[in-house]
């Protein structure tokens, strides 16, 4: 099998860990939550470089039916698609602060009708809405990836409950 799941719970936090071993079944893991993401969802990923976030992102667009290719948006910070519902694209690698989304009128990303996924979210913690899905990579081995899901509020604890079951 080339994606293994695990689902834990300790308390209140309930926490899904997906492990795959290929680039493929990454984006695949990624597709199956693009079909589940409803308009105001928001993912962040975090994860050092080469664990995946941006395969991962790709298979969320084309779970979202975004026909063009999704590349990292480093250099211009946001990349917006059009799918079954936008996908507003975010990597916040190269800000220097947490003003510079201010500049960039984040809040009508996270509040709009898309889907915001963000790459590297940890940088910009403090303004991401406290509902949301936060995605956790790490590296394993060559190939091996682990992906920890972390949901904050009961739309990501049903997002993820849905996502294991497929």
């Amino acid at each position: 099998m080339d994606i293994i799941t695990n689902v834990t719970m300790k308390g209140e936090n309930y926490v899904l860990e997906i492990t795959t071993h290929s680039a493929e079944a990454t984006k695949d893991v990624g597709f199956k939550l693009g079909r589940l993401l409803k308009p105001g969802d928001i993912v962040c990923l975090e994860g050092n470089l080469g664990v995946g976030k941006t395969i991962f992102v790709q298979g969320i667009a084309l779970g979202l039916d975004v026909e063009d290719y999704v590349t990292s948006p480093t250099f211009n910070i946001i990349h917006e698609y059009n799918g079954r519902i936008p996908m507003y694209h975010m990597d916040v690698y190269r800000l220097n602060s947490v003003g510079e989304m201010e500049d960039l009128g984040y809040d009508e990303y996270f509040y709009g009708k898309g889907v915001v996924v963000i790459e590297w979210a940890e940088k910009i913690q403090q303004i991401i809405p406290e509902e949301r899905l936060w995605i956790k990579g790490e590296t394993i081995g060559e190939s091996t990836r682990r992906f920890v899901f972390k949901p904050s509020g009961e739309r990501y604890k049903t997002l993820i409950e849905e996502l294991k079951i497929r």
